[in-house]
């Protein structure tokens, strides 16, 4: 096991996906979108750094669940930690959500180093893309700015191409 730097976390969320979430706030984050609502979390050397092994821990003693959000910061800065967790999550039934700055193209791509690609095949949905202050509009379920995307990423990946979920689909979850 590894470790993991967080902000913070929220063991009972209705906001950061569909169902009760307990989410997890990576600390570091590159992209510097102006009106981010965590500006706390971009300092990677901020927050505090945990064992990946009792970060698991508590997340499995945490009753209610349906699922666990990485959001942050960028939980891609930290690959290994998502891929550690992500799994042990998996096992316990949860779904997955992340949250990152980089679209999921550019992390294909490599943009987010190696690891980060091996970490989204972990996931159950991406939500990509750099928060865009002025497309904060209020109507994008899920998802701080419109030009952000909720991506069903075991379909991307097996069919090459990126499908993004109907909100409608997602409210079903």
């Amino acid at each position: 096991m590894s470790t993991v730097r967080i902000s913070g976390v929220k063991k009972h969320s209705s906001v950061n996906g569909p169902g009760v979430r307990y989410v997890l706030f990576f600390q570091g984050c590159p992209h510097n979108c102006p009106g981010c609502q965590n500006p706390e979390t971009h300092d990677p050397m901020g927050g505090t750094e945990r064992n990946t092994a009792d970060v698991i821990r508590e997340i499995l003693q945490t009753k209610y669940l349906d699922g666990l959000t990485f959001s942050g910061g960028d939980p891609l800065l930290q690959p290994q930690a998502v891929i550690e967790i992500a799994d042990a999550a998996k096992k316990a039934g949860l779904n997955i959500w992340l949250y990152t700055g980089w679209t999921f193209e550019q992390i294909l791509k490599g943009a987010a180093g190696e690891t980060a690609k091996e970490a989204l095949t972990r996931l159950d949905v991406l939500v990509d893309g750099p928060f865009v202050e002025k497309l904060k509009t209020g109507r994008a379920i899920w998802r701080g700015s419109d030009n952000q995307r909720l991506i069903d990423v075991q379909q991307s990946l097996k069919e090459n191409k990126v499908t993004e979920l109907p909100e409608s689909k997602v409210n079903q979850e």
